[in-house]
């Protein structure tokens, strides 16, 4: 019997693998051929989405917000993200530390001394370079690096991750709209949203790499003198390719798992370093007091458009960051579900957005605080000319000011380059897995992605078109954002079947099994399966059956000096057992109208009203049906309540 060798391509889905390579082709031409023009109008339509979105981008954010913490405060937070017997894939350590590199790691190694200085030199509102400015400055960065961020994250990862383990749908972007336009998911609709979100990761991951080999190079421009250059540059984005390969070809276990390990350690230690050899009670004093500050003001800064003060600043700082993050989104997120099977929703939802954020906080709180104190109480103006001129260099300027600060300068460029790798290693990843028909893809398209985004780098920055990619990038934030609205909703849809589903498993009555001459199966099969009753039927039933149950557990009661009282109330009877000082237990049975079920047809189209014999205690109706139990079915489920509630009394005592 013959065997056919796969194509190499065999694990390609052309639809979206052909649509990307194409827009990208597309996009780079008009920025070679018409470099001004090009970057003119993404800046046009990048100033009017910022100026006329603003409020959609604020309000939506605030949305998915408020939706996770519902999340993770109702029962939907007990469902697992895969199998209820689900466990983790990885440790919690490992687990947080892929969170963290893969989140924002090289931004905060950008953006952690540079982002307060520029806050402190030009506030939003008020008087730039004083004491409130510069409490201003860190409140903002906080509010800019926080819980908004990895929310935006968290959403998309946590559907993600829920209809591709719990559901058995593709680990893809498509997957999330499926409680919405179910198998449609598999078409030309479903194409089209994980084409668009792998443009976005491309965008994303290109901008991040071209910027953030300028910090590189700065750094070693700092350290070793080498000429800040564009070909220095262009050699540093093949290199942290080259490195991000190798990564790629061990795989997350092998080469993202360890990579980021290795960040988390470096980064700690750079932390570590700041806050002993810098004003460490002023450092303590102050992040403390910046942490109360954002948290106070978390509800006014999410809602604050300038509306009433006009002045351009929210576009250029909230609204890009919002707008940047969500085009992030789809890769960040699917990474994190890529490493969170197992977990429960509540544990990822706040694993996702407390550790990562409390990390952030601390971290921008140290760097921040010791650059603003530098400038304060130092006076070294230096900092803050150098910030102003090449915000690049921040971090460099400001560890040149520290007791070895060379060595730790080092250490920084190291860490940055690292962190480019996790990123450029992790977005090659989600590309491969945006873009291919199963998981388990050839190592050729990983390596593919990384070399495109290499590519795509090297191109726009010899041809001067990263401003033009970067305002490109934040234009599809704003069709994204739409398509997370769509997920919030299909996430609600099928989460609230899932909780129903949980509830009726916990809550579900079974027959009771007769000890005195036990049911068949069959017969057992007939009870569940019964057709309701008129209520002519059901009244019968309580009269005669329910009520023989209630004058034989009156008798027994009696016995033990407990009394019972049994009472007629409105369409049913009610067994009280008084307990005294204590609360009395109660069970009633009462004729409650019903739907016959779907596959009684005939029944549900002759117009009749239907009724059941539901059991209510005191704390309401059990909604379960136990019309047709025999006398000692009934006595049986009396007793199993009556138990419950004796537990209950024995709690509250």
């Amino acid at each position: 019997m013959s065997s056919k060798t796969p194509s190499w391509f065999a694990n390609v889905n052309p639809n979206v693998f052909f649509s990307t390579v194409i827009v990208i082709a597309i996009f780079m031409g008009l920025v070679l051929l018409t470099p001004d023009a090009f970057d003119l109008i993404t800046q046009r339509l990048n100033t009017w989405i910022t100026t006329s979105f603003s409020w959609f981008y604020v309000l939506s954010v605030a949305i998915f917000l408020l939706l996770l913490a519902y999340f993770a405060l109702s029962d939907a937070g007990k469902i697992k993200l895969g199998p209820d017997h689900s466990q983790p894939e990885y440790s919690n350590k490992s687990w947080f530390a892929m969170l963290f590199t893969a989140g924002m790691g090289i931004g905060l190694m950008f953006f952690g001394v540079a982002e307060p200085i520029m806050h402190y030199a030009s506030p939003p509102t008020g008087d730039p370079e004083t004491i409130d400015s510069a409490r201003q400055a860190m409140r903002v960065t906080f509010f800019h690096w926080g819980l908004h961020a990895w929310g935006i994250y968290a959403l998309v990862g946590l559907s993600l991750a829920y209809f591709a383990y719990r559901h058995n749908l593709p680990l893809k972007v498509r997957s999330a709209l499926y409680p919405m336009i179910g198998q449609k998911i598999h078409g030309p609709i479903g194409d089209g949203v994980d084409t668009f979100a792998t443009i976005g990761t491309v965008f994303g991951v290109a901008t991040t790499l071209g910027f953030g080999v300028t910090q590189i190079n700065s750094g070693m421009n700092y350290l070793f003198g080498i000429e800040t250059s564009t070909t220095a540059q262009v050699w540093l984005i093949i290199v942290v390719s080259m490195m991000a390969s190798v990564s790629v070809v061990l795989g997350v276990d092998k080469g993202i798992k360890r990579l980021s390990e290795l960040n988390l350690i470096l980064a700690i230690s750079l932390l570590l370093f700041v806050f002993f050899a810098g004003p460490t009670i002023y450092l303590l004093q102050t992040t403390l007091q910046n942490v109360g500050d954002y948290l106070s003001n978390l509800f006014s800064m999410t809602f604050n458009l300038y509306a009433y003060q006009p002045n351009g600043w929210i576009g250029g700082w909230t609204i890009m960051y919002w707008a940047w993050w969500i085009s992030w989104s789809p890769f960040v997120g699917m990474f994190i579900a890529r490493v969170s099977k197992g977990r429960s929703v509540r544990e990822f939802i706040v694993g996702v957005m407390l550790i990562p954020t409390g990390f952030t906080l601390i971290w921008m709180g140290f760097m921040g605080n010791a650059g603003l104190y530098n400038i304060l109480h130092k006076g070294q103006q230096s900092l803050l000319t150098a910030t102003q001129q090449d915000s690049s260099m921040a971090l460099f300027e400001f560890l040149s000011m520290m007791p070895l600060g060379g060595v730790f300068q080092v250490v920084a460029t190291v860490l940055i380059i690292l962190f480019f790798v996790t990123s450029a290693d992790s977005g090659a990843l989600v590309m491969d897995y945006l873009t291919a028909k199963s998981d388990n893809s050839p190592i050729w398209q990983r390596l593919f992605w990384t070399a495109l985004v290499a590519f795509l780098a090297i191109i726009l920055l010899l041809a001067g078109g990263l401003k033009a990619l970067q305002s490109a990038t934040i234009m599809s934030a704003l069709p994204f954002t739409v398509i997370m609205l769509l997920i919030c909703i299909g996430l609600i849809k099928a989460l609230k079947v899932d909780v129903t589903r949980m509830h009726a498993l916990q809550g579900a009555r079974t027959t009771p099994y007769a000890l005195k001459n036990p049911r068949s199966w069959q017969q057992r099969l007939g009870l569940i399966m019964h057709y309701p009753h008129r209520q002519a039927e059901v009244a019968q039933f309580i009269q005669d059956n329910v009520r023989q149950a209630f004058l034989k557990l009156e008798k027994e009661f009696g016995v033990r000096n407990l009394e019972v009282q049994i009472s007629e109330i409105e369409q049913g009877l009610q067994l009280s057992v008084d307990h005294l000082k204590e609360i009395n237990f109660i069970y009633q049975v009462v004729a409650t109208e019903t739907a016959p079920p779907s596959f009684m047809a005939d029944m549900t189209s002759d117009g009749e009203v239907y009724y059941q014999a539901e059991v209510f205690l005191r704390a309401g109706g059990q909604g379960y049906d136990v019309m047709e139990w025999t006398v000692d079915d009934l006595l049986q489920d009396i007793i199993d309540q009556y138990e419950r509630h004796l537990h209950f009394l024995s709690v509250v005592r």
